[in-house]
């Protein structure tokens, strides 16, 4: 008997492909979207699913990721094909790419500086083509309303964040109301991630970038505000450690900081980033509504997999880096 984990439909999902699924795992790692590998007797491919429970207005759209993927497939941006959508639609198969996804700073480490200095390199440099592509090119001119994106991001993650409380968390709000207060003037629009950073992409064996996943908060937008993600994500995840061993860790030798990665990108885009600590407190706030969404869902019992339970304890730490990096101290 196929034993299937929560969530996937394998019976549905062999019949938008069109061969017989044999079996199907969770991914691990991801703590939004539900990912799964499944396979057949012809090969291997991944379902992309929304989570379980307490799905958020606006969130979690598979036919925008599925979208988006489908048009960057002709540009230099790597991602995975494509390959059907569900009629609801409520899932999507694209392909398996292989390789590794570097989660951690342990798990980096063994590569050297040199091999990191090259990852993050190409890291950045795919994220410059993504914002050097002209929407309309690919068929995304209407993919988003860039104009307002800053108020309206600001607003949906308050909404977002009205979805989800479920405690009090301090300096939250005032966080939000320094945000609208000191809004900067965006630059050009362009294709923007959503959450882009290392673990969401799988690397090649040399170095490079091979795929860039999770696309489901992609839109036309201000680029900065994937620069600001980054940076964060850089700093809390590899110079911090993440959450648990926050202030405990120890810095991988000959690795970029977040400030090098912010002056690669400054300078193969040719633009200023004196705006940048906003996008750096931005991040953080976005971050800390979607932890505490997923905590509340946690706390439901609503999550499939590991790795939940030290969620919540990240909010109020993502606050304070917010605060801080709006007096340019993070």
């Amino acid at each position: 008997m196929i034993e299937v984990p929560k969530g996937l439909d394998l019976k549905a999902a062999s019949a938008l492909l069109g061969q017989e699924l044999l079996g199907g795992q969770l991914i691990v790692g991801g703590k939004s979207n539900l990912t799964y590998r499944v396979w057949s007797a012809e090969g291997e491919y991944i379902v992309r699913r929304p989570p379980l429970g307490h799905v958020l207005s606006t969130a979690h759209d598979m036919a925008r990721e599925f979208r988006v993927i489908s048009a960057l497939a002709s540009t230099k941006v790597p991602v995975p094909q494509a390959i059907a959508l569900s009629d609801d639609p409520s899932f999507y198969l694209m392909s398996f790419v292989d390789g590794p996804i570097y989660r951690r700073p342990q798990e980096l480490e063994p590569l050297g500086g040199d091999r990191i200095q090259k990852l993050m390199t190409a890291l950045v440099g795919v994220l410059v083509e993504l914002h050097a592509i002209d929407p309309a090119s690919i068929g995304l001119q209407d993919f988003g309303r860039p104009e307002g994106y800053l108020e309206r991001q600001l607003r949906r993650w308050q909404k977002q964040l009205d979805s989800s409380r479920s405690r009090e968390l301090e300096g939250i709000d005032e966080l939000h109301d320094l945000l609208v207060k000191q809004l900067p003037v965006s630059g050009n629009p362009a294709i923007i991630h959503g959450d882009y950073r290392i673990d969401n992409c799988i690397a090649t064996a040399d170095d490079g970038i091979a795929a860039v996943l999770d696309w489901e908060m992609a839109t036309l937008g201000d680029p900065l505000t994937d620069v600001g993600l980054l940076l964060m994500y850089w700093r809390l995840n590899i110079e911090m450690g993440g959450v648990e061993a926050f202030g405990n860790a120890t810095p991988l030798p000959g690795a970029p900081t977040g400030a090098d990665l912010a002056a690669m990108y400054a300078s193969k885009r040719g633009i200023d980033l004196a705006s940048l600590d906003w996008y750096l407190a931005f991040a953080n706030y976005k971050l800390a509504v979607i932890a505490e969404g997923i905590h509340f869902r946690y706390q439901a019992g609503q999550t499939v997999g590991d790795g939940f339970a030290t969620l919540g304890a990240m909010v109020p730490l993502l606050v304070t880096q917010g605060h801080a990096a709006l007096r340019g101290e993070f």
